[in-house]
């Protein structure tokens, strides 16, 4: 996403043609929406229609310019209004204005520490089940006024009054409320050429001229007895506890809800990514002057926020824009705020609260099994309060994640020879002792044990089960050989090491990339060798070879680690790139390129050679491969990766001795003779250490250009769909180059 700012929030006479282009039309879509969600968030936090607007020009105005994301808007949050209305009853109007005040200063002082990724410490479940309660409460309140009768004090009351609000009903109230619900729902429905102006404006002026036009007895928004009203914040009166945990309550509620809107709103656009201590101290301003002003307090909203990007905006300055106009508003049309029906703001409301209760949240927390941590915050938050409600939620989330942290499996299983293959993984603690002992005194005595340690924590307690267990077993007849694939807490604890930090250092990873020849023979630098039995025959069994040896260890090891994959794939493949390169047994592509299942399709021949089409002796298998890969697996990129001392090559270079007595060896090199001429007319491809070297880089250019020889190939890389790459691999420094071509040149990744 291009800007429009020299410096951060600076505009540079070159920068004004892409705000009249993009944010100026973006900032009139987000105050047309603005508009009617600050009236409203202010008739559901209980205070004068008058701040609600306060708060969204200085959410415009100084948050957009302080704040740390290009995109945000902030403004009044509904998140807020449980909070707010609280306030109000408790210390009025004019000091809740004050504790906004103070909680701005508070969150200035915490971005000024640079503290705010903190707060992404916070678990989502709390967050989005806060709102969802929050969204139940106010759609509860709310329902009360749309029939034509007062909220109550808490949600319990409303529910328990709604019956009887429903029976004595106000007739014109409910048309008015349910016109605009209606219409807020059917308004998503309707074509993009009809929905020029934002759903809960639309509803707005289709309530307030129908109630009008029909000369319904609604209740009528008085904005200027607000306005005329207003005083400046007072210092609270009561307990200064209460007064701080206020404070405290309003800082880390509208810090942390416009923290996770920017973390949300930078996975919207491609533009410079959120500076989190800014916006956090932008907050901090943000809500001094909106508390010094008589505004309610200000965070970042995600649907105004989303609102601005869909509407194309590139920079903050259709934030500070939209402000401008909601200010603009505010003092030359303020009187249409009087044709409003409150019943169409309750209505309003109601949307809004029952859209925060997000599905699409319960679904994604459903994978991480959070889903009690959601519904406990949400029914904290509806039955006890908000602040309650939040302290429940994040209790239970850390319950959850201690439980996690402690979690440990123990699986102890009988081999076909007769050994027992024991596996430990998570974190071992006093804790996980019962589990471990029981599973491992179900070991008959007398047998062999190959013990697997995955685990990322021992205490004490832990050790002591597993070492009294080892002696107990290896007393009895029985052998346990143990195998720590992470870190070395057993050994260390075993030698005496002092577990003080308490992690290891991390070694680097020694499994499934090593040779078979070094993990039987045990030849790894520095380290005690891998437990030689399991890939290497045993003096008491058959011999088995290194491929079976191998996929046991993948059954035992990979398998329960890539099966969820894997079974997603198995309906079929979706790669992104054909990988064709060479047979040579050093080569490993997923190794060089860190891809996994279902990235590379690949392709492997001597020489990683691609025949030219038509070329003699014709080959089909490698046409083939191009054919299914762009015309039925729509691949988008093809690599063609070469290598250091390629068996082709210096094949080609010999002039053929090295083929001598390889008939179809000899045949297939044939295809390797454009490369042979690029060579001998003197081409090379970047730095090169000697004429092999250079022949296997030029090979990778010249089969890149007989990739255009397929029709399919090349109409595709014309029309920009298919991007064709070459790699070079040295072998003996473990460095992957791309080659560029052209002009050829070779710079390593």
């Amino acid at each position: 996403m291009e800007t429009d700012t020299k410096s951060d929030g600076v505009l540079t006479a070159g920068g004004l043609a892409p705000v009249l282009r993009h944010d100026l039309p973006a900032s009139l879509v987000v105050f047309l929406v603005a508009v009617p969600l600050s009236l409203g968030i202010a008739v559901a936090s209980g205070a004068p229609l008058a701040a609600g607007l306060i708060a969204g020009v200085v959410g415009g105005v100084v948050g957009g310019l302080m704040g740390g994301s290009v995109v945000q808007v902030s403004g009044p949050a509904a998140g807020l209004s449980l909070v707010v209305a609280d306030l109000v009853v408790t210390y009025g109007w004019r000091a809740t204005c004050m504790i906004t005040l103070l909680a701005g200063a508070l969150q200035l002082l915490l971005g000024v520490c640079r503290v705010a990724r903190a707060a992404l410490a916070v678990s989502p479940a709390v967050v989005h089940g806060m709102l969802a309660g929050v969204g139940v409460v106010i759609a509860l309140a709310q329902l009360h006024v749309v029939l034509g009768g007062s909220p109550q004090r808490s949600a319990i009351e409303n529910l328990i009054e709604l019956p009887e609000q429903i029976i004595h009903n106000h007739t014109h109230a409910v048309f008015v409320g349910l016109l605009t619900i209606a219409i807020l729902i059917a308004w998503t429905r309707l074509p993009q050429q009809l929905r020029t102006l934002p759903a809960p404006l639309a509803a707005l002026l289709a309530s307030s001229v129908t109630a009008w036009a029909l000369g319904w007895e609604v209740t009528r928004i008085d904005l200027s007895a607000s306005l005329d009203s207003w005083a400046g914040p007072v210092w609270p009166k009561g307990d200064w506890h209460g007064i701080i945990a206020s404070v405290l309550l309003v800082a880390l509620l509208a810090g942390v809800e416009s923290l996770l809107c920017s973390v949300a709103v930078d996975k919207l656009h491609d533009g410079r990514r959120s500076d989190l201590d800014r916006e956090l101290t932008g907050q901090g301003v943000a809500n001094m002057v909106t508390g010094a002003l008589g505004g309610l307090p200000v965070a970042g909203v995600i649907v105004r926020s989303t609102t601005n990007v869909r509407a194309g905006a590139r920079s903050r300055w259709s934030t500070v824009l939209h402000g401008v106009w909601i200010l603009l508003f505010a003092v030359g049309l303020g009187w249409m705020i009087a044709l409003i029906p409150m019943e169409a703001l309750a209505a309003l409301l109601v949307f809004i609260g029952v859209q925060m209760v997000n599905m699409g949240h319960l679904r994604n927390l459903r994978g991480h099994s959070e889903v009690p941590v959601y519904v406990v915050t949400m029914a904290g938050v509806v039955l006890l309060g908000l602040a309650e409600g939040v302290l429940v939620g994040l209790g239970l989330a850390a319950l959850f994640a201690l439980r996690r942290l402690t979690r440990v499996t123990v699986r102890a299983m009988a081999e076909p020879d007769g050994r027992w293959h024991v596996v430990i993984a998570g974190s071992l603690t006093f804790l996980g002792v019962p589990t471990l002992t029981s599973e491992l005194r179900a070991i008959p005595a007398g047998a062999a044990v190959d013990l697997d340690l995955n685990i990322d924590f021992m205490d004490n307690a832990a050790f002591e089960a597993i070492h009294d267990w080892r002696n107990e077993h290896e007393r009895g007849g029985g052998t346990v050989d143990i195998d720590e694939i992470h870190d070395e807490w057993y050994s260390m604890a075993a030698s005496g090491v002092r577990m003080f930090p308490a992690k290891t250092p991390p070694r680097a990873p020694d499994r499934w990339w090593l040779p078979w020849s070094h993990r039987r023979n045990g030849q790894r630098t520095g380290r005690q060798p891998l437990v030689a039995a399991r890939l290497a025959p045993r003096d008491d069994s058959p011999a088995v070879p290194d491929l079976l040896a191998g996929a046991r260890e993948f059954h035992r090891r990979t398998a329960p680690l890539v099966r969820p994959l894997l079974h997603d794939m198995a309906r079929g493949q979706e790669p992104s790139h054909l990988f064709i390169t060479c047979a040579d047994s050093r080569i490993v592509p997923n190794l060089i390129t860190a891809s996994g299942p279902g990235d590379l399709f690949t392709v492997r021949n001597i020489g990683n050679l691609v025949p030219r089409l038509g070329s003699v002796p014709a080959d089909d298998s490698v046409a083939a491969a191009i054919e299914y890969a762009t015309g039925t697996l729509n691949v988008r990129t093809i690599t063609v990766c070469g290598h250091s001392g390629c068996g082709a090559m210096a094949a080609l270079l010999s002039g053929g001795e090295k083929a001598a007595g390889l008939p179809a060896f000899g045949r297939w090199l044939r295809h390797g003779n454009h490369t042979l001429a690029r060579f001998i007319a003197g081409e090379s491809a970047g730095e090169d250490d000697g004429p092999l070297d250079r022949l296997c880089r030029v090979n990778v250019i010249q089969q890149l250009e007989n990739l255009r020889t397929y029709p399919q190939v090349d109409r595709l890389f014309r029309a920009g769909h298919l991007e064709l790459v070459g790699l070079y691999f040295d072998i003996g420094t473990a460095r992957v180059h791309l080659l560029e071509h052209p002009p050829i040149a070779s710079r390593p990744l």
